[in-house]
C-alpha cells in the first residue's frame, strides 16, 4: 500500500477503527471517517480524528465512498458480505481491516493466537511468561489493544496477538512467527453461516505460514489436528491424552518433550481448559527459547484474566463468580466444569445461531441445580432445557432481574455463576459491560447487607461477606 498517496474510508469507529484512522493520517493519507452508530464516545472519537485531518461524511454520502476511495478500512464488528464491502469489492478495490493494515506494517516478531475458546486466557499466560523470561511481550488484537498501535515495536520485541474470526475474515497477508490454534467448536453461526466457514476462516491464520514459521496446534481437537496436514509450517503439538511432540499431559504434571516442567496441582487457575492454555503456552515458550524455570515462576503467578470464571466476591456464603466472556456453549461447559460447589447459573443474550440441546443435555450431569434463563434468547433456552429434561429454570426479560433471581435461588455453600453461552448485544455493548454490571449488582447487594456482612474479609466459613470488588492482578 503506497498510503500516502491513496484515500481510505474507515467504517465503524470501535477502538480498532479508531487506531487504524490514527495510523493512517500520521502516514499522510486522505482519510474519510464514518459510524453509523452515535454516542458520547463516538463523538469524542470523530473530534479527535477531524482534529488530525479526517473528513467525516453524512450518511447520505456514504454510499458514493467505492467511487472516492482505494480502500475500505472494514470494523471486525461489520461482516465481509455488508453491501459497501460488497460495492467496493466489485470495483476491484481493497477491503481490509485494521489487523490486516497493522500486519502490513509491523516488523516485530510476533505471535497469534486463534480458537473458539481460550483466547485472552492464553494471550495473558504468553505475554506474562515472555515478560518473566525478559522478552519485550505486548498483548494485543481482540484482546483490547489494537494490532496497529504496536507497529512501532523493534524487531526484538514480541506482539502477542489475540485473533478472532471476525479478524480473520479480512486477513491476507498475515504470516505470524508462531501461530497458535487452541480449538474449533460451534461459535458465531449468525456471522459465519455454517461450520465449514467458520473452520476455513480459523484455517487462514496458517495460510501464509512457510518452513520458517511455527504451528502450534490442539492434537486433542481433530478439526485443529487435521490443520498439520495442509500448513507448510513447522508443527508442535500440545495433547491432554498423548505424548506428541510439543507439551502434554502426563502423571499428574506438564512437560515438553523429555523435559517435567511442573506438577498440574501448581497451577493457579482451575479447569482443563485452563490446562490446555497452560499447555499451549509452554509449547510457545520453548519456541520462544524461554527457560523452564521462568515458565514455571509465570505459570504459578498467573491468576486468570477479567470475566473468565473471575471469582468477584462472596457474601451470605454464597460465592460469585464472573464468566461473562463465555459467549458460546463450549465455554460455558468448561467453566460449569470448573465449579466445585452446587450452583445456581445465569444463561442468556443474543443468540449467535445455534441451538442449546447440547448444553442442558451436559448440564444435567453437572452441579448446576437450577438455571436462571434471560435475555433475547431465554426462550430458545427454556425450549432447550425442556426438551433434554433440565426442569429446575426459572425465566426472566431483563439482566439486573435475572442476577436478582439467581440470588434469591443460591443457598449458603452454593456458587453464583454468570456464563451466559450467548453474547451480549441485546443489553449490553460487549460481555465486558455485562461482566462490570454483574459484579455491580453483587457489590451494592454487599454493601447493603448488614453490617457484619458489609465490606468484611475472611476465609467465607461463616457466612460473612467477603467483597473485594475483583481481582485486580490481571488485565
Amino acid at each position: 500500500m503506497y498510503i500516502e498517496k491513496q484515500k481510505f474510508f474507515v467504517l465503524g469507529l470501535s477502538k480498532s477503527g479508531v487506531s487504524a484512522a490514527r495510523f493512517l493520517l500520521s502516514k499522510r493519507a486522505v482519510v474519510y471517517v464514518y459510524d453509523d452508530h452515535s454516542s458520547e464516545k463516538i463523538a469524542r472519537s470523530i473530534h479527535e480524528l477531524t482534529g488530525l485531518g479526517a473528513k467525516t461524511l453524512t450518511k447520505e454520502e456514504v454510499s458514493s465512498m467505492p467511487d472516492v476511495c482505494d480502500a475500505l478500512v472494514l470494523s471486525p464488528g461489520i461482516p465481509i458480505d455488508y453491501p459497501l464491502a460488497v460495492a467496493f469489492k466489485r470495483k476491484g478495490k481493497a477491503v481490509v481491516g485494521e489487523t490486516e493494515l497493522a500486519a502490513r506494517f509491523m516488523r516485530c516478531v510476533s505471535v497469534a493466537v486463534t480458537g473458539t475458546n481460550g483466547k485472552t486466557t492464553t494471550v495473558s499466560m504468553l505475554e506474562k511468561i515472555l515478560q518473566q523470561g525478559g522478552v519485550s511481550a505486548h498483548a494485543c488484537g481482540n484482546i483490547g489493544a489494537p494490532m496497529i498501535d504496536y507497529c512501532g515495536l523493534s524487531e526484538t520485541e514480541v506482539a502477542v496477538a489475540e485473533i478472532s474470526s471476525f479478524q480473520l475474515e479480512t486477513l491476507q497477508s498475515f504470516c505470524p512467527h508462531v501461530a497458535v490454534v487452541l480449538n474449533i467448536t460451534e461459535d458465531h453461526l449468525n456471522r459465519h453461516y455454517n461450520m465449514d466457514n467458520y473452520v476455513y476462516l480459523k484455517s487462514k491464520l496458517l495460510r501464509n505460514s512457510t518452513g520458517t514459521e511455527y504451528a502450534v496446534l490442539n492434537y486433542d481437537d481433530p478439526i485443529v489436528r487435521a490443520f498439520a496436514e495442509k500448513t507448510k509450517a513447522r508443527v508442535l503439538y500440545f495433547s491432554m491424552h498423548e505424548r506428541v511432540v510439543g507439551a502434554f499431559y502426563e502423571n499428574d504434571a506438564l512437560w515438553f518433550g523429555k523435559e517435567r516442567i511442573m506438577p498440574v496441582d501448581d497451577l493457579p487457575l482451575a479447569g482443563v481448559h485452563n490446562v490446555q492454555n497452560a499447555l499451549a503456552s509452554i509449547a510457545v515458550a520453548k519456541i520462544m527459547g524461554v527457560k523452564t524455570a521462568d515458565i514455571v515462576k509465570a505459570l504459578t503467578e498467573f491468576k486468570g484474566v477479567k470475566h473468565r470464571i473471575d471469582q468477584v466476591g462472596t457474601f451470605g456464603g454464597i460465592t460469585f463468580i464472573d464468566d461473562s466472556k463465555a459467549t458460546n456453549v463450549d465455554a460455558t461447559l468448561k467453566a460449569v466444569s470448573a465449579m466445585n460447589a452446587d450452583t445456581v447459573l445465569l444463561l442468556g443474550g443474543k443468540n449467535k445461531g445455534y441451538d442449546y440441546d447440547d448444553l442442558f443435555s451436559a448440564l444435567r450431569k453437572t452441579r448446576v441445580v437450577h438455571a436462571v434463563l434471560y435475555g433475547e434468547n431465554r426462550y430458545s433456552l427454556l425450549k432447550s432445557a425442556q426438551e433434554n429434561g433440565f426442569s429446575s429454570v426459572s425465566v426472566c426479560d431483563g439482566f439486573d432481574f435475572a442476577v436478582h433471581v439467581a440470588i434469591l435461588r443460591a443457598e449458603q455453600g452454593q456458587t453464583v455463576l454468570l456464563s451466559p453461552a450467548s453474547a451480549s448485544f441485546d443489553e449490553f455493548s460487549n460481555y465486558e459491560e455485562r461482566g462490570d454490571r454483574f459484579v455491580e449488582i453483587v457489590g451494592a447487594l454487599a454493601e447493603n447487607a448488614d453490617e457484619s456482612k458489609a465490606n468484611y474479609v475472611d476465609d467465607g466459613k461463616d457466612g460473612s461477606a467477603q467483597f473485594n470488588g475483583r481481582m485486580e492482578e490481571t488485565e
